[in-house]
């Protein structure tokens, strides 16, 4: 294994276990048994560290569910998107991540949807706005009569059971004695598709806010 890779496995693994702004440069050298000058020489700061360690496993999970989400547009033509297939490609491929070598991702995801930090925002920005503006539009031509204040709510938590899913995983595993395992992506997708399609499909519980109305006129 190269260098490189020893650091962002390491910092992958330090990252998942005690969060970004928890875990020091010096924890990581010391644990990938390099020193400081090799971290800047691959990566020059923390921060990009950070992004480094988020791009690998989630550049290839995006491109997957672009692709997915693709073919399901090209599949429907101008009518609606069928909100399962938009499903399939918004949670499948994160999903599937959790079987690979990958498997301190799943935590590292929930861990980069809930800890505070600045340059969060900027890996937010580099390696999730796209995505979520391309699934933000799919969720709107599948559910066309939904307020678009729901949408963003029902958008909030589809991404909070996806996360939670993927970083509590462990623990459902242990409280069940093994009878839930989210890494069996076979048996997990449909129960989190069930979910969320019921979820996603009610009515809306709560007339829009004035301030929501105001905005949906301007």
């Amino acid at each position: 294994m190269s260098t490189k890779d020893r650091i962002l496995d390491t910092a992958e693994r330090l990252f998942s276990r005690d969060g970004f702004e928890a875990t020091s440069l010096r924890a990581i050298t010391a644990e990938a048994q390099v020193n400081l000058a090799a971290v800047n020489y691959h990566f020059q700061s923390k921060e990009a560290l950070v992004r480094a360690v988020i791009g690998r496993r989630m550049g290839p999970v995006n491109e997957k569910r672009i692709a997915l989400l693709d073919a399901c547009e090209a599949a429907a033509g101008t009518g609606p998107l069928p909100l399962e297939s938009v499903l399939d490609a918004f949670v499948g491929p994160v999903l599937e991540i959790s079987r690979t070598h990958a498997k301190e991702f799943g935590p590292l995801m929930g861990r980069l949807y809930t800890e505070p930090g600045e340059f969060i925002k900027h890996v937010y920005k580099e390696h999730l706005e796209e995505v979520a503006n391309r699934f933000l539009a799919a969720f709107q031509r599948a559910l066309p009569d939904l307020p678009p204040a729901d949408l963003m709510w029902r958008m909030h938590f589809a991404i909070g059971v996806m996360t939670h899913t993927m970083g509590a995983g462990r623990l459902l595993q242990s409280l069940s004695h093994g009878l839930c395992n989210p890494t069996d992506v076979e048996a997990t997708l449909p129960r989190i598709k069930a979910f969320l399609l019921a979820g996603l499909t009610a009515p809306a519980s709560t007339p829009a806010s004035t301030k929501e109305m105001q905005h949906a006129t301007q």
